[in-house]
C-alpha cells in the first residue's frame, strides 16, 4: 500500500529512513546527543577496528557478519544512520569509505594523576587527533627523534614531533633547523653574535652555527606510542 514501507529492500530502507531524520540529524551531532538505535555505538566501534586491521572499509556482506544481522536490509539502515551522523561516506563506485567523524575520539574531562577520584564518564567532549594535533595539514610533516638532546624539554628518542613548515620562528620556539647541511632539533635562541640553538640537556652544547642556520619549521606538537 502507498504510505507503508519495510524492511525487505534494502534499499528503500535506507532512503526511507534518510528522509525520516534528515531534518533533525546534523553531522556535527554525536551519539551521545542524537536518538540512534541502542547498538550503533558498539557498531560503529566494530567498523572502526575492522577498518584499523585491513585499512578499508567492509562491504555489506561482511558488515551483516560483523554485526550478526541475517540480512543485508538492517546494514542498509545501519550505513544510512552512520553516514547522516558523519561518520561514514560513499565514495563515486559506491564503496564505503570513513567520514569526517569516523576517526574522532572521546576525550574526557580529566584524569588525576595524583589521590584517586569517583569515575564519571559523563563529561565529555570528542575529536580526531588530526583535528587537534594539525592545523596546516598541506604544509606540516611527522618526524622521528633520534638523540637525548632535548629530553628535559619532555622528548624522548623515538617520539614523532609535528613540525609546521616554516622558514621564519621566534625566539624560545622549538624549531628543526638546518644547520651547515644537517638537521637538529633544538630551542632558538639568540646571542650578541646572532642566532644560536639551545638543547634541552646538560650533557649536549649550545650549537652557534658557523656557517648557515635555516629554519625548517616549527613544532607544534608531539605523541609516543608506548605499545
Amino acid at each position: 500500500m502507498q504510505g507503508q514501507w519495510t524492511l525487505v529492500d534494502g534499499g528503500r530502507a535506507a532512503l526511507k529512513f534518510a528522509e525520516l531524520y534528515s531534518k533533525r540529524l546534523t553531522l556535527e551531532r554525536s551519539f551521545y546527543k542524537v536518538q540512534v538505535m541502542g547498538n550503533d555505538k558498539d557498531y560503529l566501534g566494530r567498523l572502526q577496528d575492522y577498518y584499523a586491521e585491513n585499512g578499508v572499509l567492509p562491504p555489506y556482506s561482511i558488515i551483516m557478519t560483523l554485526m550478526g544481522y541475517r540480512s543485508k536490509a538492517p546494514v542498509a539502515a545501519l550505513v544510512a544512520r552512520l553516514k547522516l551522523l558523519g561518520y561514514l561516506e560513499s565514495t563515486p563506485e559506491k564503496r564505503l569509505k570513513p567520514g569526517r567523524l569516523f576517526f574522532e575520539r572521546t576525550v574526557f574531562d580529566s584524569v588525576q594523576a595524583g589521590e584517586p577520584m569517583s569515575a564519571d564518564d559523563s563529561n565529555f567532549q570528542s575529536l580526531t587527533v588530526d583535528q587537534y594535533l594539525i592545523n596546516q595539514p598541506s604544509n606540516t610533516v611527522l618526524i622521528t627523534v633520534k638523540g637525548e638532546s632535548m629530553i628535559e624539554a619532555g622528548i624522548m628518542p623515538g617520539d614523532t614531533v609535528i613540525v609546521e613548515k616554516r622558514n621564519i620562528a621566534q625566539v624560545g620556539e622549538m624549531v628543526v633547523a638546518i644547520v651547515d647541511g644537517e638537521f637538529t632539533l633544538k630551542t632558538l635562541g639568540k646571542e650578541k653574535g646572532g642566532y644560536v640553538l639551545y638543547p634541552a640537556n646538560p650533557d649536549f652544547s649550545t650549537i652557534r652555527p658557523e656557517g648557515s642556520l635555516e629554519i625548517f619549521g616549527v613544532v607544534v606538537g608531539q605523541f609516543r606510542k608506548y605499545k
